[in-house]
């Protein structure tokens, strides 16, 4: 079976565009596009895997969301916490990790990719009842 794996390089709130073109282009309906992004209401490392939803603030979401024309898609979620005091979300999310941040980060990469596999060969309920915890 083959999979794809898209990592668009247009700004993130415009993401959408790059998504639904492959979806368009190799006849991928939205179920089967797991979509993975960055989450301010999850703690770092933390990891949540939906099967559908709203953007939630992201504007990246927002913008596949609109460019599918559906929310009916998979997402995982990687936690990367809220701002410091004194930071804007623009700099939070653009700025590098701090130490604690990073390695928690760090700790949940591998636990992604697992979350991915599981995704890819047993489904989105699968990997929901495995990596949400």
């Amino acid at each position: 079976e083959k999979v794809i794996l898209l990592k668009p390089l247009t700004y993130m709130n415009l993401s959408g565009r790059s998504v639904a073109q492959a979806a368009r282009f190799y006849r991928i309906a939205p179920a089967d596009i797991l979509v993975l992004f960055d989450d301010l209401d999850l703690e770092p490392g933390r990891l949540r895997l939906r099967a559908k939803g709203s953007a939630g603030g992201h504007n990246g979401v927002k913008s596949v969301i609109a460019e599918l024309g559906t929310a009916e898609f998979p997402r995982l979620r990687i936690g990367i916490g809220r701002p410091a005091p004194g930071w804007e979300v623009i700099d939070w999310v653009l700025a590098p990790f701090g130490p604690d941040d990073a390695a928690a980060v760090a700790a949940a990469l591998p636990r992604a990719v697992e979350a991915v596999e599981c995704f890819l060969t047993e489904g989105i309920l699968a990997a929901m009842n495995r990596y949400n915890a």
